[in-house]
């Protein structure tokens, strides 16, 4: 199995935090887990720091303050980058995407596709007990987007997804604009742009039932803007003419990432040492985890002195 680590973006998710991390677990034990908290008032970076010891190979990184899910990703992504995660996969700490589905986009990944997708809108994908109202605003979200962008996927605002590190690293996923949700569309976008094999995994999407929705007109309005422009641009400027073949590259080292992102994902056990040292914390014992042969924990530590 690729090497792959599992980033969830959390802001005040203690109610859901430990339970979604013990499920990952159960379907993935090999893959390792990264928690990117915006400094959650509610003390969720706690509990998961908990959830990790018990569970092992789950690092936490906090960071200062709430500054949107495509902000979170890129933290984790850096992190993934530059400890060489051949698979990044991203989802919600809310059980709106089913851990039971991470081995199939996994195997899909395994089979050859760039990015694996989980679904709503394939057949064998659902939203269950959803108004009318908020699935006809998904369906012509995802209808807009799709059309205005060339996409050829079905759910392109989906935020349930496997990706290859090299694509991403292609993508220039540090580059991207958006901070709320149209950070999916965006990925979607240049995945498309640069010829990625895109594959979509049906699921079906529950709504949250503990915790509060982070959902806004704002985010909406954002996600909406980004895709009106571009279209536009690639339409009348035509500075990201579609189509191109797909070009395998030698991807671009990652920048360094900040002392506390390095920290938050496995780290040799000399460096473990010293920063379990630095940190004020203890490590538990490293163990193979099916990522390689043997893999030491993670190390936890958080952008804010604890």
């Amino acid at each position: 199995m690729l090497k792959t680590l599992v980033v969830i973006p959390t802001y005040i998710e203690a109610e859901n935090i430990a339970d979604i991390l013990r499920r990952v677990r159960a379907a993935a034990p090999s893959v390792d887990i990264l928690v990117v908290d915006d400094n959650s008032p509610d003390g969720t970076a706690d509990l998961a720091r908990a959830a990790g010891e018990e569970l092992g190979q789950v690092g936490v990184l906090v960071r200062p303050g709430k500054g949107g899910l495509g902000v979170a990703y890129r933290a984790g992504f850096e992190t993934g980058f530059e400890r060489g995660y051949e698979v990044l996969v991203q989802m919600d700490a809310d059980f709106s995407h089913p851990p039971e589905k991470l081995p199939e986009l996994l195997q899909r990944i395994d089979e050859g596709a760039d990015v694996a997708i989980g679904s709503r809108y394939v057949p064998g994908g659902s939203t269950p007990h959803w108004p009318f109202r908020r699935r006809a605003l998904s369906r012509i979200g995802n209808y807009y987007a799709s059309r205005m962008l060339g996409l050829q996927v079905n759910d392109a605002t989906a935020g349930f997804r496997a990706y290859r590190s090299v694509i991403l690293q292609q993508l220039e996923s540090a580059s991207t604009r958006a901070t709320g949700y149209g950070f999916q569309v965006e990925l979607n976008y240049r995945a498309h742009r640069l010829g990625a094999t895109i594959v979509e995994v049906p699921i079906t999407f529950n709504d949250r039932v503990r915790g509060v929705s982070k959902m806004s007109w704002h985010i909406i309005g954002e996600a909406m803007t980004l895709v009106t422009w571009w279209g536009v641009r690639d339409r009348v400027f035509k500075r990201f003419p579609g189509g191109a073949r797909r070009q395998r590259r030698f991807p671009t080292p990652a920048p360094a990432p900040t002392e506390a992102v390095a920290a938050a994902v496995p780290v040799a056990p000399d460096d473990a040492k010293a920063d379990v040292a630095s940190a004020g914390a203890t490590s538990p014992t490293a163990a193979s985890n099916g990522n390689g042969a043997s893999t030491p924990p993670l190390a936890v530590q958080g952008d804010t002195p604890s």
